[in-house]
């Protein structure tokens, strides 16, 4: 009976896949109520909330209670699939993440500016907006800087990008706890560069905007190049 329980939830998983896919619901998009669910799915509802919770547990949906489930932004990737966690040196860590974006984020934001459709442009901008508001109001904004960032990788048009990202941006949250949440300024008015030139349709602009807000992080984390000989240190 349990066998044939499980193989009930594993396909009404199948199946959310599949309507998730079908419906295009993106990340934040809602679900439809667990009754409106349950009967467009044919399952009951113990069944649904059991492959809602298999869903949640691998990052594809979030369940919020009292409020409803929702796409994941973390687009079915693990929380930690590289074993950052298990890193002891974090200082190291950051500087690591920050170079490897480096090496990555600015022709992602040259192809944003390529391809970004008006409404994503819009959506951009709503979240370089909640940024903002987030930091003048001192209020943690690692995540709302997490999905500015990954919605760059969407409007960039390679499907690759926004699963990789988030992976990769837990930079921004380490880096925040590494150098205290400084760099609010240059926060602000870097996302709203990289902003203005994906608008204009500038690649080279928001190439530029992008590795200019990655080095003045990456300079916060080494804010003195010169060793205590004044001999300079290549990283």
């Amino acid at each position: 009976m349990g066998t044939e329980h499980k193989s009930v939830v594993d396909l009404t998983v199948d199946r959310l896949i599949q309507y998730l896919q079908d419906e295009g619901l993106d990340d934040g998009d809602r679900l439809p109520n667990e009754r409106t669910l349950s009967a467009q799915l044919n399952v009951g509802r113990s069944t649904l909330r059991e492959a809602l919770q298999r869903l949640s547990s691998r990052n594809v949906l979030e369940i919020r209670r009292g409020v409803g489930v929702f796409v994941s932004y973390k687009h079915g990737v693990a929380d930690d699939p590289l074993g950052f966690t298990l890193i002891k040196d974090k200082e190291r860590l950051a500087r690591d993440l920050l170079e490897f974006r480096i090496m990555i984020e600015p022709r992602v934001a040259a192809m944003a500016a390529q391809n970004a459709t008006p409404e994503e442009v819009n959506e951009l901008e709503s979240l370089c907006d909640a940024v903002d508001d987030l930091i003048i109001h001192g209020k943690p904004h690692q995540q709302a800087d997490q999905e500015f960032h990954t919605r760059i990788a969407r409007c960039s048009g390679n499907i690759i990008m926004p699963k990789l990202l988030p992976i990769i941006h837990g930079a921004i949250a380490l880096f925040v706890q590494e150098t205290g949440g400084q760099l609010r300024e240059e926060t602000m008015r870097t996302h709203r560069s990289i902003l203005n030139a994906i608008r204009s349709r500038d690649g080279v602009a928001a190439s530029d905007a992008m590795y200019l807000h990655l080095i003045y992080n990456r300079d916060r984390l080494n804010p003195n190049p010169i060793s205590k000989g004044g001999t300079y240190q290549p990283k």
